[in-house]
C-alpha cells in the first residue's frame, strides 16, 4: 500500500508543479501520518461507545464498533517479559520483546513454579534434557510453561517422557551438545493477572498481612522503563507476560536509483515496511501527507486541499456528531 498512496502523494503535487517530495521526506511524513490515524482509533472506538449508549449506533451492518474493535485488536499482542533485576521486568521496547507498548492492557504471571535448572545431557529436537533431573516428582503435567532463562524462549509441555525429559511442543533447547542453558517450568493453571497499583499504594499494601499481593493476588508498580512485582518472589524469567497494544511499524518506502538517479521502488530490500493500517484508510494516508507536504513546500492550496478532503470522511468512520 505505501507505494501507492506515494504515487497518489505525487501525482496530486506534480498536477500544478508544487514540487518533489524525496523518499527521505515522504518517509517522515508517513510516519507521522499513520500515527495520527492510530491514535484516532482509540478516540473513535470510545465516540461509538457513546453513540450506543446513546441509541446512535445501528447493529449487523450498521454496527460501527467491530470494525474498529479488530482494527485495534491487530495490534494486540501477549509477550514476555525480560527481567530486569530482582522482581522487576522491563516495560516491552524494541530491544526486549521487539514491539513497543503503546497501552499495557494487562499483566498477566505465573506464580508458581515447579522446578528450575540447567540443561545437562544431549539434547533431544522438541525436548528438554536435564540429567540432574528428577521431573516425574514434580507435578508436571501436560500444558504447564517450559521457559529457556537464558535465551527467553517460551514453549509447553506435551508429555513428561522420564525423569530426565520432557517433550516439548516447540524446540526452544539447541539440540546435539548442551549449552548449559538456564529453565524453568510454571504451572499453567496458575496463571492470574496482576493489578496495577500505585507506588504509594503498595507501601500500604504490604505492610499489612491482610492487604499484600500473593500468589492468588498479585500487584505491580510502574517505574519508568520497568515494572515491579509483588510479592517478591515473582521474579523469574518468564513468569511475567504482558498484553499490550503495541506502535505501528514504522513504515519506510524502500527505492534502487536509476541511471538517471530517479528512485525506483524496491521492496525486496530488509528495512522496507509497509502501512499496517487497513486498505480503507489509503485515502486518510494520502490526505494527511499532503498535508505536511503543503507545509514543507508552503504552499497553504495544498495543505487546505488535504484538510477538506478529511473533513469529507464518513460519518460512519469518523463518528463526527
Amino acid at each position: 500500500m505505501i507505494n501507492e498512496v506515494r504515487n497518489a502523494v505525487l501525482s496530486i503535487l506534480n498536477k500544478n508543479n508544487y514540487g518533489y517530495i524525496s523518499p527521505s521526506d515522504f518517509n517522515l511524513y508517513a510516519k507521522n501520518a499513520q500515527m495520527e490515524i492510530y491514535e484516532e482509533y482509540y478516540s473513535s472506538y470510545n465516540k461509538t461507545i457513546n453513540a450506543e449508549n446513546q441509541r446512535g449506533s445501528g447493529t449487523d451492518y450498521a454496527d460501527i464498533e467491530s470494525p474498529l474493535a479488530e482494527t485495534l485488536e491487530s495490534f494486540l499482542v501477549t509477550n514476555s517479559l525480560t527481567k530486569s533485576t530482582d522482581n522487576k521486568f522491563f516495560v516491552p521496547s524494541l530491544v526486549t520483546t521487539g514491539d513497543e507498548s503503546y497501552y499495557l492492557l494487562k499483566l498477566l504471571c505465573y506464580p508458581i513454579m515447579l522446578t528450575s535448572g540447567i540443561q545437562s545431557g544431549t539434547e533431544v529436537t522438541n525436548n528438554l534434557v536435564c540429567t540432574t533431573g528428577n521431573f516425574t516428582t514434580y507435578g508436571i503435567i501436560s500444558g504447564d510453561i517450559v521457559v529457556n532463562t537464558t535465551t527467553k524462549a517460551t514453549s509447553t509441555v506435551v508429555s513428561v517422557t522420564s525423569n530426565t525429559q520432557i517433550l516439548l511442543s516447540s524446540n526452544i533447547f539447541p539440540t546435539g551438545a548442551p549449552t548449559n542453558n538456564g529453565f524453568a517450568i510454571f504451572k499453567a493453571s496458575s496463571l492470574t493477572e496482576a493489578d496495577k497499583v500505585s507506588m504509594g499504594k503498595i507501601t500500604m499494601l504490604n505492610s499489612s498481612n491482610l492487604t499484600a499481593p500473593s500468589n492468588e493476588y498479585p500487584s505491580y508498580v510502574y517505574q519508568g522503563s520497568v515494572l515491579e512485582l509483588y510479592p517478591s518472589t515473582i521474579s523469574t524469567q518468564g513468569q511475567v507476560q504482558a498484553v499490550y497494544f503495541r506502535f505501528p511499524k514504522v513504515p519506510k518506502w524502500t527505492y534502487i536509483s536509476l541511471v538517471d538517479g530517479s528512485p525506483s521502488f524496491d521492496q525486496s530490500q530488509t528495512d522496507y515496511q509497509d502501512f499496517e493500517l487497513p486498505t480503507e484508510d489509503e485515502y486518510k494516508l494520502v490526505t494527511k501527507i499532503l498535508e505536511y507536504c503543503g507545509m514543507s513546500i508552503r504552499e497553504s492550496e495544498v495543505t487546505q486541499f488535504g484538510m477538506a478532503q478529511q473533513q469529507h470522511e464518513q460519518p460512519t468512520f469518523s463518528m463526527q456528531q
